[in-house]
């Protein structure tokens, strides 16, 4: 089969000064070029695994703050734009080489499923296509980076065609796969089916081709729940196709996002990226990386275990005067009962280090929300405490509500909940050092102008902000979450979310756990905005000490319209927020409680 031909791509990862990153699948074994105008290029031989051939181009040379067209070569046959094509050129923006003035811009959210119609129900119209569809009328939309926060893709909740899929695959290979769960993807051919049906989406190839993407996992690109307890780890384990579910998905996962995440001066020094790029065929690599890197979660809470095993999927990069910090809740969970925690001991001291330094504002991107609803996270806390019993049938009762209703965000790892407020009041209290929890260490920084939770999973949006005890913090602390991008919530739920915030039900809850031993929760929070339900993409607007987020959700026609903007930065931060448009699109608007 030739190579002259993008099955997916190409995506615009990483825009680095005046380098970026492209990633493509093409059809076959090739030489991709990308070739912008005025003369930057970059060139790259694809490597192979699976029977699939992927290649990540370094574009090197291009102006500083300019917006520059591109064109992709497979073999020297001319593959992008195609011919004929009714989008706009897709380009690769770059900034000051000295930018500490300029405005950032981020956009982001998760959930999005790729199909109108999956698993029976039909959909609202996707966030990401609509905002595809502004930026190609609208050149000052354009963000200076997307952040997809999860569930990019769905391994166990697939539509109509991927099924079909399924179906005639397992006939020719049922011998290995006769228990595996019909309606689910379990090997690493059927992963590629997800994401080939849901980036070649028209609109979404378009946008990924012309903005660069930073991307974290959440539950759904292996299965929901995974890693939200030791027992639930012990039972995956006993399912036959698990083993081949887990390796894939985290396979299949570095090859079409972590790749793509990473800085190009990092390529070279990651654990398994001159590996795969040195075999003819990374086939046995990546399915040994797999297995091992699975083990983390088994070994996390012992420091000298767990370097044994890691591999880090969290990340950090700056634009301008804005530092994002990605971090990992899945993979590398600490989940023996007696050591829970979101990050393993290794990873959390590193964040610690990428949380402090020169910059304006911290981002911190987290699949899964710091700050829930307060009847929510005390739910979450409750059952946390009683999972932990010794007395058998509590402990077995508790497991079972926390499987049940999804009881395992940041409020059901304590330590790690409280651990991130200690870190945000210590930031934003004054002059930080970096690394002050060691002595005599590095320089000292002013608190940052804001410091803002990117999150999504649940299937809502919403607006939050921190009140710490200390009155020395003068930093704004948020979280901002914003899901689904193309999903939907059960409408049974829609009010159990909304009296979450309820400060009666909140309280009854929050008994129960004080009774159970919980302690109070080390800060306060408040909602600002929100919950909003249907689908919705999200801006986070960064000048100088200046801060806003706007959160727009899709209309019936398929067009955005805003829900609420609101500045997250004093003294306007304390105003509530103003629907500015009617919503007839599925987005709810309440006012803050």
């Amino acid at each position: 089969m030739s190579g002259a031909r993008l099955l997916i791509g190409p995506v615009l990862r990483r825009v680095v000064d005046t380098r970026a990153t492209i990633w493509v699948e093409t059809a076959g074994p090739a030489v991709v070029t990308v070739r912008a105008e005025g003369g930057a290029e970059g060139k790259s031989r694809t490597f192979s695994a699976y029977d699939h051939h992927y290649a990540l181009v370094v574009v090197e040379g291009l102006p500083a703050d300019a917006i520059t067209p591109y064109e992709v070569f497979v073999d020297d046959e001319k593959v992008w734009p195609e011919p004929d094509s009714a989008y706009p050129r897709s380009v690769i923006r770059t900034r000051l080489s000295d930018d500490g003035g300029q405005p950032v811009k981020l956009i982001f959210g998760s959930c999005r499923e790729a199909t109108p119609k999956s698993m029976g129900h039909k959909l609202p119209p996707d966030a990401l296509d609509a905002f595809a569809r502004r930026l190609m009328n609208d050149e000052g939309a354009r963000p200076d980076l997307m952040v997809l926060l999860g569930d990019q893709v769905y391994a166990d909740m697939t539509s109509q065609e991927v099924r079909r899929f399924l179906r005639k695959h397992r006939k020719r290979r049922k011998a290995k796969l006769t228990d595996a769960p019909p309606h689910q993807v379990v090997s690493f051919h059927e992963y590629t089916k997800l994401y080939l049906e849901s980036w070649r989406d028209p609109e979404i190839r378009w946008l990924l081709s012309t903005v660069p993407s930073v991307m974290i996992f959440d539950d759904h690109e292996i299965i929901d729940d995974w890693n939200s307890s030791a027992s639930w780890r012990v039972a995956a384990k006993e399912q036959s196709w698990w083993s081949e579910r887990i390796t894939s998905g985290l396979a299949s996962y570095w090859v079409y996002q972590h790749l793509g995440n990473l800085h190009p001066d990092e390529l070279a020094a990651d654990a398994l990226y001159p590996k795969v790029t040195g075999v003819d065929d990374a086939t046995e690599i990546l399915r040994e990386f797999g297995q091992r890197v699975d083990l983390e979660a088994d070994a996390a809470h012992d420091t000298e275990r767990w370097r044994a095993t890691q591999y880090q999927w969290s990340y950090r990069l700056d634009i301008g005067r804005t530092r994002l910090v990605v971090l990992d809740n899945r993979c590398s969970r600490v989940l023996d009962p007696a050591h829970r925690a979101m990050l393993p001991p290794g990873e959390w001291a590193w964040f610690l280090d990428q949380a402090h330094g020169d910059y304006d504002h911290l981002v911190v991107g987290s699949s899964l929300p710091w700050l829930l609803p307060h009847g929510i996270h005390h739910l979450e806390a409750w059952n946390e405490r009683l999972a932990a019993s010794p007395r058998g049938p509590v402990s077995a009762f508790a497991e079972k509500i926390r499987r049940a209703v999804d009881l395992e965000h940041w409020a059901a790892f304590q330590r790690s909940f409280e651990d991130l407020g200690t870190l945000f009041a210590r930031l934003g209290s004054g002059p930080r050092t970096a690394g002050d929890e060691r002595v005599g260490a590095g320089p000292a920084y002013p608190a940052p102008a804001s410091i803002s939770v990117l999150s999504g999973d649940v299937h809502h949006s919403y607006v939050a902000r921190v009140r710490f005890r200390d009155p020395a913090v003068t930093t704004p602390v948020h979280q901002l979450t914003c899901s689904p991008i193309h999903n939907a919530v059960p409408a049974v739920m829609r009010p159990v979310m909304t009296l979450g915030w309820w400060r009666g039900p909140s309280s009854l809850i929050r008994a129960m756990a004080k009774a159970a031993g919980v302690r109070k929760p080390g800060i306060r929070w408040r909602k600002l905005a929100g919950p909003y339900f249907g689908n919705a993409v999200s801006t986070l607007s960064l000048s100088g000490p200046m801060a806003a987020v706007a959160i727009e959700g899709t209309q019936p026609d398929g067009t955005l319209t805003r829900v609420v903007s609101l500045p997250l930065t004093e003294p306007a931060a304390a105003a509530p927020p103003t629907p500015t448009q009617p919503n007839p699109g599925g987005v709810r608007a309440t006012e803050p409680a």
